[in-house]
């Protein structure tokens, strides 16, 4: 009897540790923090295929969509702030709500967004953009998966962007230009690179529009390979402006980093995979 109550005790003891390690990791990813992983190169240069990071909860305030799986346990948003231009965020993505996506914000509320001949114009004054030096990267196998996927020509979008590369292999080459968004009361200018790959692409030209109360203006840095608020917010297309309610959180710094080259049954791939020098990068 004494072997059957010390059984039913350490069983008792595992389920309450289990509950207390479950309710740790929910208050974790709702309210601290959170990994988030790049599935598409629509933040190149500055995000690829592979990167890892986490996410900061706290910057912007709360709302349903900190939680897991959106659950409905806070009205509205609570403990709010609006993000900075510059900064790239986690949110969920209109027209479902459904989909994290990650993006720069280029405008917010009261701002003046258009976009003409691939120059962004905030508030009717251009956006600076300076031509820099070619961004070269090695075509990877989560980069050719991610073609296949597309329905690409290329791994690198285009096979004019392709070249072989001096060590063997293949790499591409694009066009890579420095932005510098204009300093606020209380935020610095802000410079990041973005690559333009089409001139005069669909989104190269897009009338002004006014970002609303409450709303944010998002780009993706890859300029003619993101679906953002260039567009209106349809299903597998644009997103329109995105409500602030909806914002998951900031991007901090990249943890991991991986070329979808290991394979998980051969333990040492998990290394010679790894992309050691994209680990510590911040934001």
């Amino acid at each position: 009897r004494q072997g059957r109550m010390s059984g039913k005790s350490e069983t008792r003891d595992f389920l309450w540790f289990l509950a207390k390690l479950a309710l740790f990791v929910f208050v974790l990813r709702s309210f601290i923090a959170s990994p988030f992983n790049i599935p598409s190169e629509s933040m190149q240069p500055r995000l690829l295929i592979g990167d890892y990071l986490i996410v900061a909860k706290w910057p912007y305030g709360y709302s349903r969509y900190s939680l897991p799986f959106s659950v409905p346990l806070i009205p509205g948003r609570i403990f709010a702030a609006t993000p900075h231009r510059g900064d790239v965020v986690v949110f969920k993505a209109p027209p479902s709500q459904k989909s994290d996506y990650i993006k720069r914000v280029i405008g917010l509320p009261g701002d003046m967004i258009s976009v003409r001949g691939g120059t962004v114009y905030l508030n009717g004054t251009a956006i600076p953009k300076k031509k820099v030096a070619d961004l070269v990267i090695p075509v990877t196998p989560n980069m050719i998966e991610a073609s296949a996927r597309e329905g690409s020509p290329s791994p690198c979008y285009r096979p004019d962007f392709e070249q072989a590369a001096p060590g063997g292999g293949r790499q591409c080459r694009y066009p890579q230009y420095r932005e510098t968004l204009p300093a606020t009361r209380d935020a610095p200018a802000k410079s990041y690179n973005v690559l333009d790959l089409v001139p005069d692409g669909a989104a190269d030209d897009r009338d002004t529009v006014l970002v609303p109360e409450g709303h944010l203006f998002m780009m993706g840095d890859n300029r003619d390979r993101s679906a953002d608020s260039r567009f209106p917010a349809v299903e597998g297309g644009g997103i329109g402006l995105v409500p602030q309610e909806n914002l998951v959180g900031k991007a901090m710094i990249s943890v991991f980093s991986t070329d979808g080259s290991a394979n998980w049954l051969l333990p040492w791939t998990w290394f010679t995979a790894a992309r050691w020098s994209r680990i510590g990068e911040g934001f």
